[in-house]
């Protein structure tokens, strides 16, 4: 799934949908607390999105992924998941796993995905 999106915009997204999956609604103040980010650059980065078609915000300041925005939030969370499972299975400590997915998960190619899935498959 190629798509011209910054990384940190995929973060961002990504973040959204957990956060959602999480407490229902979101706001932007939930982004910053969770990324540990400043209002102020939170608030500008939701503006880019929403200028971008991929979120809207709600009369209430609630945050909404639309369709483009969640179809990357979920590409990148699933590859999140995968990821972190994997090397957990290889030995590597649950924190540890969830940050290096984290580094990878936007750079790491369609191919080597489905291979690394597939040799997880194999092997569970």
């Amino acid at each position: 799934m190629a798509m011209n999106i910054y990384e940190s915009a995929e973060d961002y997204l990504e973040t959204i949908l957990i956060l959602q999956e999480r407490n229902g609604v979101v706001h932007s103040v939930d982004v910053a607390a969770e990324k540990h980010f400043s209002k102020a650059s939170v608030s500008v980065a939701m503006k880019k999105l929403r200028e971008n078609g991929y979120i809207r915000m709600e009369k209430d300041g609630s945050l909404v992924l639309l369709e483009p925005g969640r179809k990357i939030a979920e590409h990148i969370y699933e590859r999140h998941k995968a990821l972190t499972d994997y090397f957990v299975s290889i030995g590597v400590d649950p924190e540890t796993a969830a940050k290096d997915a984290c580094k990878i998960e936007h750079d790491l190619s369609d191919i080597t995905f489905e291979k690394m899935k597939e040799d997880f498959a194999r092997r569970m």
